[in-house]
């Protein structure tokens, strides 16, 4: 079972930059497939971005593509994203996640991202 602790949330204004970051424990994540996912008040769940176990392949939602960088430092079981140009609708408690061919089975407690205009 691997456990998942995100950290690096926070308040900023609109046009602002974050970079959260998320640390395994328990195993080592290096071949595992590591997302970030984020919900808003309301709202569902939704996908944020995800890479590989190589961080070969990277993948974003459409809302932060060009905006928001994910990276994996093996080395130190963690899992980054980066968040440039931030906008109120990027106000949401993001979660990341770890699993096995994009089976997300892992997940984190999540950390508060306000965005403010």
């Amino acid at each position: 079972q691997v456990q998942l602790v995100e950290s690096g949330g926070g308040s900023v204004q609109a046009g602002g930059s974050l970079r959260l970051s998320c640390a395994a424990s328990g195993r080592s994540v290096s071949s595992y497939d590591l997302g970030w996912f984020r919900q808003a008040p309301g709202e569902e769940r939704e996908f944020v971005a995800a890479l590989n176990w190589s961080g070969g392949a990277k993948y974003y939602a459409d809302s932060v593509r060009d905006r928001f960088t994910i990276s994996r430092d093996n080395a130190k079981n963690t899992v980054y994203l980066q968040m440039n140009s931030l906008k109120p609708e990027d106000t949401a408690v993001y979660y990341c996640t770890a699993g096995m061919a994009f089976q997300w089975d892992n997940w984190g407690q999540g950390t508060q991202v306000t965005v403010s205009s």
